[in-house]
């Protein structure tokens, strides 16, 4: 699914009702409609009172044809005009003069001189203040009755984006704006849902189809995307009937030291479960006889080094390599990796210390293949790119290192972010289970066996995440947020998969929140 900039959803009103012979009036009509339809067949007519804020511009407008509408089907409704400016759009005007006309009910005009209207715990807020064409923030007096809203503990209801948020920017001040129970997003979800600092405004979000030009929808390039089963199925490639093991690929993963072993295994049997044909595992000495006895079906290469990765050197002619979990930073290891970057040819998914050791020597980023896929955690990335003011700023700086580099960024967290350039794709699945130790080796492992099959390093990227997610949603149905462990995310890959093919009334869900961090 695609996130649409704000320039880029207001030039689909404006093609929607043009192509569609509609005037803007009759498309918010149909926005304003479809909210209440879905409030509707919530509600059931129910008598809990509903407390409508409207702004005086377009997002205004789509407050008061809801509240027309709730009030012509006997809802207990009252109607506020947040009046912060002397301007008023002209469809928030023809709304206005419509629902005095249809309903005989005079919303209340508020300004700052106003007193706060009673909310009660069991009522709702319908918050259709500001819109996603917010440019400064709101004044004192509006933020009152935003905090108003906040300290009521009434569900409160955002349509289309939170009102004080904005599309491409954090608002300074979190009191600015209202922190909704659930948004109602026209068309297309945005940016803000997904990122950590912004987030927190809209508890759960939701899409309504409110009929944008098909076509616009189809051709229109975003930079943002969201990815879900719809966006990874097409790139499932499904196995032949007369296959082999050398069909799959072969990838090598390079890690371990004395202690940290259990990265490795867990990284090469991740490899395996994401479908590749073969791994070999190169480890330090003492990590051969675990990996031989814990995984034997990974071929095992070590080290001369006992206890720590001192020279990379292997027999095999693997398709993709996957380095750098618990092998550390000892000066031998650093000058190895080095050594290995400059003659190294073959894709690359780079994790963990590979990552720290990249961040100590930034010339060696001039090593990397193009495409090279790279999984930091905030630390890990922050210590590649330097730190940031905020989420956005960390995605401007996100692309321009991967610009510089020609590499793909994975950026874990809650909904975890790829980055290739100037595109985000946002991922959907995973939850809080996944903040656990060693589910960011499993990924590592779970990417670097998807680019062994041959799919492109950024597919594999993308696909990989979701795999990932997927499997620990799954998993987290039988063990729990609390007990869920990085093995178990392995166990289930093999479900994620079948899930793919699953119908929707079929899927599994998560039972609580959405946030999560990998290991």
């Amino acid at each position: 699914m695609k996130i649409f900039s704000k320039e880029q959803i207001y030039e689909g009103d404006r093609l929607t009702a043009e192509k569609q012979n509609i005037s803007s009036t009759e498309l918010m009509e149909r926005a304003g409609i479809q909210i209440f339809n879905w409030l509707h067949v919530r509600m059931q007519g129910a008598q809990v009172p509903i407390h409508v804020f409207c702004g005086i511009g377009n997002n205004g407008g789509d407050g008061l044809v809801i509240a027309r509408h709730l009030l012509n089907h006997g809802y207990n409704v009252n109607t506020y005009i947040v009046n912060y400016s002397d301007k008023r759009s002209k469809d928030f005007l023809v709304n206005y003069e419509r629902i005095k006309e249809t309903t005989k009910v005079w919303p209340t005009m508020m300004s700052k001189d106003t007193d706060l209207p009673q909310i009660h715990q069991d009522d709702i807020i319908i918050d259709a203040v500001f819109g996603i064409g917010l440019n400064r923030p709101a004044a004192e007096w509006v933020i009152d009755i935003f905090q108003h809203f906040k300290n009521s503990k009434a569900f409160t209801l955002s349509i289309d984006i939170p009102s004080g948020a904005f599309t491409d920017k954090v608002p300074d001040n979190e009191n600015a704006v209202v922190w909704a129970n659930h948004t109602l997003s026209f068309q297309s979800p945005k940016l803000i849902f997904f990122l950590p600092d912004t987030a927190k405004y809209s508890l759960q979000w939701e899409v309504l189809d409110i009929g944008i030009d098909r076509e616009f929808l189809f051709k229109t390039q975003t930079k943002a995307e969201l990815i879900g089963r719809h966006e990874v199925l097409p790139q499932y490639r499904p196995r032949e009937k007369f296959s082999h093991k050398g069909t799959y690929g072969h990838a090598l993963i390079i890690g371990g030291q004395y202690g940290k072993i259990g990265a490795v295994v867990l990284s090469s049997k991740a490899v395996l479960a994401s479908g590749a044909g073969l791994v070999t595992s190169f480890v330090p000495k003492c990590g051969y006889s675990i990996l031989q006895t814990t995984l034997p079906e990974a071929m095992v290469v070590s080290d001369v080094e006992e206890t720590f990765i001192s020279n990379i050197s292997f027999p095999e002619d693997p398709d993709v390599i996957g380095l750098g979990i618990g092998v550390g930073t000892l000066p031998k290891t650093i000058t190895a990796f080095e050594t290995f970057l400059k003659e190294n040819k073959k894709p690359l998914v780079i994790d963990a210390d590979g990552l720290n050791m990249l961040s100590k020597s930034k010339k060696l980023l001039k090593l990397l293949p193009k495409q090279t896929v790279l999984t930091p955690h905030p630390k890990e990335l922050e210590r590649l790119i330097g730190s940031w003011k905020n989420d956005f700023d960390k995605l401007d700086k996100v692309s321009t290192f991967s610009k510089q580099y020609d590499v793909i960024v994975v950026i874990k967290g809650a909904n975890t972010i790829t980055v290739y350039q100037d595109k985000y794709y946002v991922n959907t699945t995973g939850n809080p289970g996944l903040a656990t130790a060693g589910t960011g080796d499993v990924l590592m492992g779970i990417i670097t066996g998807l680019i062994a099959q041959d799919y492109e390093p950024l597919v594999a990227a993308i696909f990989g995440v979701y795999l990932h997610g997927r499997s620990a949603d799954i998993a987290v149905e039988d063990y729990g947020y609390q007990s869920l462990m990085a093995s178990n995310v392995i166990d289930y890959l093999g479900q994620a998969y079948i899930d793919l093919f699953k119908p929707p009334e079929q899927e599994q869900q998560p039972q609580e929140g959405k946030e999560k961090k990998e290991g």
